[in-house]
């Protein structure tokens, strides 16, 4: 057999409430949930991670506590511990380090992984034995010909509906099985598809996968811009980089936001949070050395409508204040006609300047 080059996802099961779980090994097989302080009375905050025995009761990630809780009264209840996650993450990365491939680090619970091999399949069930045996943990991954395809076989690889964390396996996607396995799925199944873009793509009559792929490229780019464009029209296809590079990412922005947890209904109280936000993110991204080309703000309503605005700076800066007035400015166009639980500001990065 040949070996030729091949991409696999990597994607921890249940990553969070996993490593709970191998600390508390009674936990196993009941339903958690992580999230917070662990308190679902408490207001404002949301689930990191359910286990799959309380995603059985309807529980997922971003959904308050409160109403976890009331979808799983009998569901263990834990605080998030960021530092644990952070450590068993290097423990996995570590694990498949130790193959004879690169790895791309995307997050805690998951990775790209680049691989000269003959028999991909092996090369998956091999790092899986190894890192549920070196950690505990389980995992699930995809394997593509590109990332698009690797990403998206993780998907079917993952645990059923009425699995538990380990019952996954591995699933390849590739050109030669594309069209069969994606091109009667709708366009919000396809990595990168929101719902919002899935409406608009859906308001040009591109329903399936199938509808995309066969898109005139120059009706998406007039529409979406000619990167934006093109990029849709290749994911309809299945198209994607093939590059996997072990250099950690260089960031491109950082976001500082916070849940209140009491309504913030007063223009003036609203304004100086925006303030404070905007001048800590500032002090911390500036502490590194980072240079600011555009703020960008957040507001969540009662309502959860969470609209982003953004404004480019007219020079780069490291100035705190520079940084928070644009962020007031951009808040200017928000209409704060509803009380707000969450604001957010975001700083997008660029080069230091000549």
């Amino acid at each position: 057999m040949t070996a030729d080059w091949w991409l696999l996802h990597v994607d921890m099961d249940q990553f969070i409430a996993a490593v709970e779980i191998r600390r508390r090994p009674e936990l196993r097989g009941l339903p958690v949930v992580v999230g917070g302080s662990g308190d679902p009375q408490q207001a404002r905050q949301v689930v990191a991670t359910a286990s799959y025995e309380a995603r059985a009761y309807g529980v997922g990630s971003g959904m308050p506590l409160k109403a976890a809780y009331k979808k799983c009264p009998d569901a263990v209840f834990l605080p998030s511990d960021p530092t644990a996650y952070d450590a068993a993450s290097t423990e996995v990365m570590d694990v498949l380090r130790s193959f004879p491939v690169i790895v791309e680090v995307w997050g805690w619970d998951e990775c790209f992984v680049g691989a000269t091999t003959a028999d991909p399949e092996a090369l998956a069930l091999e790092m899986q034995a190894a890192v549920l045996e070196r950690t505990g943990l389980t995992c699930s991954i995809g394997i593509g010909d590109n990332k698009v395809r690797a990403k998206l076989a993780t998907g079917f690889a993952k645990p059923g509906p009425d699995q538990r964390a380990g019952d996954g396996g591995t699933f390849r996607l590739t050109q030669e099985n594309w069209a069969d396995v994606m091109h009667h799925r709708p366009v919000r199944d396809l990595w990168g598809i929101g719902a919002r873009m899935s409406q608009n793509l859906n308001d040009l009559g591109l329903q399936t996968v199938a509808d995309l792929a066969a898109a005139d490229l120059d009706g998406l780019r007039e529409r979406f811009g000619p990167k934006m464009g093109s990029w849709y029209g290749a994911l309809g296809r299945g198209l994607g980089d093939t590059e996997v590079t072990d250099v950690p990412r260089e960031p491109v922005s950082r976001s500082h936001e916070v849940t209140y947890p009491e309504d913030l209904s007063d223009p003036v109280e609203i304004q100086d949070k925006v303030r404070e936000l905007a001048e800590e993110l500032t002090r911390s991204v500036v502490a590194e050395g980072r240079w600011i080309q555009r703020v960008h703000v957040k507001v969540r309503f009662i309502t959860f409508f969470t609209p982003i605005k953004s404004r480019k700076l007219p020079a780069l800066t490291q100035d705190p204040a520079v940084v928070a007035d644009a962020a007031l400015t951009v808040l200017a166009k928000f209409e704060l006609r509803r009380p707000v639980r969450l604001l957010g500001v975001r700083a997008e990065f660029a080069p230091p300047p000549d």
